[in-house]
């Protein structure tokens, strides 16, 4: 199944995910899996991140690998944990050396809430230097996690606060259960923050999500290799919504406007 436009997609991974072997877990795999599906471009983090503590080494092999497999079309998202030490050289490093766009962080892996201090700096530091933010809310449904590794979700109660206290930062949220989308309405409203829909289920699921926080915040994200690709089509398929804006133009404008 194809879409017959142009996509960007800006919720994919490179490496392994920890627990079981994936389909497209290998770079020619997913390189493959992006041209066939018509993706022009694809926002790109490491599943290494979540529990590798050396995340300047997960970094470099991100931009090494979108370097060699991802021909210009993989932009990487390096990850910074502000509960290591060091991490604002990783910051700097991210943003000089590899010349990434944004950054993807998983509060829920790495045990820390967004209105931390170290977290609340790093977000601001990060903005400071026109980065674009991803925060990833959740990335295996509860009910399947590893006994031993139970991560819980990442809380954005908080954001609304941040986006108030920090000059022009924009946010996008990836892995969005529904559950949560009361709080989106919200979130919207304080500044600009854009959704992916990755995990968004039920009948018009998505629709109700674009008529919650407008279809210009709703950024098409596919969080292949863990998600088939497809089911990502079916649903901007199903919602009806403007397939030019969803699939290209919503992701287009949030990394035009920190350029």
């Amino acid at each position: 199944m194809q879409s017959g436009q142009a996509i960007i997609d800006t919720n994919l991974y490179l490496s392994r995910w920890p627990f079981r072997r994936l389909y497209g877990d290998q770079p020619q795999e997913l390189m493959a899996k992006l041209r066939l599906m018509g993706v022009v471009q694809g926002w790109v983090g490491s599943f290494d991140a979540l529990l590798h503590r050396d995340i300047a080494s997960v970094n470099a092999r991100l931009v090494e690998d979108c370097r060699q497999f991802g021909a210009g079309l993989l932009l990487p998202f390096g990850t910074v944990n502000p509960r290591l030490p060091d991490w604002k050289e990783e910051l700097r490093r991210c943003h000089e050396d590899h010349r990434m766009q944004g950054l993807r962080l998983f509060p829920g892996w790495h045990g820390y809430k967004l209105d931390d201090s170290e977290a609340a700096e790093l977000i601001a530091l990060a903005t400071q230097r026109r980065m674009l933010i991803q925060i990833v809310v959740q990335t295996e449904d509860e009910r399947t996690q590893h006994p031993l590794v139970q991560v819980p979700n990442a809380s954005i109660a908080k954001l609304p606060a941040l986006l108030r206290s920090i000059s022009d930062l924009r946010v996008q949220l990836l892995n969005v259960r529904t559950p949560l989308q009361p709080l989106l309405k919200e979130l919207v409203k304080a500044g600009s923050v854009y959704i992916d829909f990755a995990m968004v289920e039920g009948v018009h699921g998505v629709k109700r999500l674009a008529e919650m926080v407008g279809t210009d915040r709703v950024t098409f994200g596919s969080y292949f290799p863990f998600y088939y690709f497809e089911s990502a089509l079916l649903k901007v398929k199903e919602a009806e919504l403007d397939p030019a804006t969803v699939l290209q133009a919503n992701a287009r404008r949030l990394l035009g406007d920190l350029r």
